[in-house]
């Protein structure tokens, strides 16, 4: 069964957000908040990866591993559907083991309930 999962699509969710809370590690920065007339069915996430980082190929990479993290953190924990979160990538996440970027990302989802 596919995640209920749905991607920020308008520009006032993600200004909206950018002044809500805030978390960063050494992979990641999450900005997460309530949003105005958002269901609480879905989980509503976008990923942002700066064009500095890399090619398209590399950025796409990064945002492969993002999504695959966060299917994989809706079937392992209980995620807060009331926030929607906007996850802006670092250049430190290129080099890093899957593994690790993992375990770090499901701390700070772990932090954020």
């Amino acid at each position: 069964m596919r995640s209920k999962i749905l991607a920020l699509s308008k520009n006032e969710d993600f200004k909206s957000l950018l002044t809500k809370k805030k978390m960063s590690n050494k992979y990641t920065t999450i900005f997460f908040g309530n949003l105005a007339n958002k269901s609480n069915q879905k989980l509503n996430i976008s990923f942002v990866v700066k064009k500095k980082i890399g090619n398209a190929v590399k950025r796409n990479k990064i945002k492969r591993r993002l999504r695959n993290i966060i299917n994989e953190a809706t079937k392992k924990m209980p995620l807060n559907f009331k926030y929607s979160y906007l996850v802006i990538a670092k250049p430190t996440m290129l080099n890093n083991e899957y593994t690790n970027i993992k375990e770090i990302l499901f701390q700070e989802f772990k932090k954020i309930r």
